[in-house]
């Protein structure tokens, strides 16, 4: 029986990529998967695909930078199941430039899904994990939260804080509740197309042809979460091995 089986986990960003492949990988081993993006036409798809295969997955909804919407979205997992063992805060945007550019919208932008959502999800299901006295936090970062690049200045930042984030929310909670901090190098998803500005999507398009699939970073999600309660996996770097950063 693996450790994974009937755990509860909540994904954001779950409508593509690292999201979508880790909901399809998690139910396959038995976990019971509730699913969160703004696109929910293709959360419907992905549930109604998972479910026709044996799993369990329902969705819902939500837009991480918005406190209330993360809550509710946490709050109806426990409302199907009653407990939520995993939360997998995912959901995250790179519209990369150069400072130059002065694309405030967009740096604003990354802020609020990236950091704030990351903040949003540890606020609505923190509490409830101590009430439990178990759970886990799966962080989603970036190699940019270990080195800065031209373009990717603010993007990096907010990766810097998710791992800044979950080391103090791990030596704040250690013990009942374990926190992972996953840190995926190039990785084929949809983050590139949230890029307006042609000189960093040419370099990111470039950089991509080394592209691990989202399936590689799902299986270190699945690492993390099937280890014994009293191992926590504190960080996964994981990037394709022709990668130079």
């Amino acid at each position: 029986m693996s450790n994974i089986s009937e755990k509860v986990v909540v994904i954001t960003g779950a409508s593509s990529g690292i999201g979508e492949a880790a909901a399809r990988l998690l139910a396959g081993k038995g976990a019971r998967v509730v699913l969160g993006a703004r696109r929910t036409d293709r959360l419907e798809s992905l549930c109604h695909e998972i479910n026709a295969a044996g799993g369990s997955a329902q969705f819902k909804a939500v837009d991480v930078t918005s406190r209330s919407d993360v809550q509710a979205f946490v709050d109806f997992a426990v409302s199907l199941h009653g407990r939520v063992d995993v939360i997998v805060n995912n959901a995250g945007v790179m519209p990369l430039s150069k400072l130059e550019a002065l694309k405030v919208a967009e740096w604003d932008q990354m802020i609020d899904v990236n950091i704030r959502g990351v903040l949003h999800g540890i606020a609505a299901g923190l509490p409830l994990m101590q009430k439990q006295k178990s759970g886990q936090f799966i962080n989603i970062a970036s190699i940019g939260a270990y080195t800065v690049s031209p373009t990717a200045s603010v993007y990096c930042a907010t990766k810097f804080a998710v791992r800044a984030i979950s080391e103090g929310l791990r030596q704040e909670v250690g013990g009942d509740i374990r926190v992972t901090v996953i840190s995926p190098g190039v990785t084929e998803s949809e983050l590139a197309e949230s890029i307006s500005d042609e000189g960093g999507r040419a370099e990111m398009r470039e950089f991509r042809k080394i592209a691990l699939p989202a399936q590689a970073i799902a299986r270190a999600i699945a690492y993390a979460i099937e280890q014994p309660a009293d191992v926590d996996v504190s960080e996964l770097i994981v990037r394709p091995t022709a990668s130079p950063y």
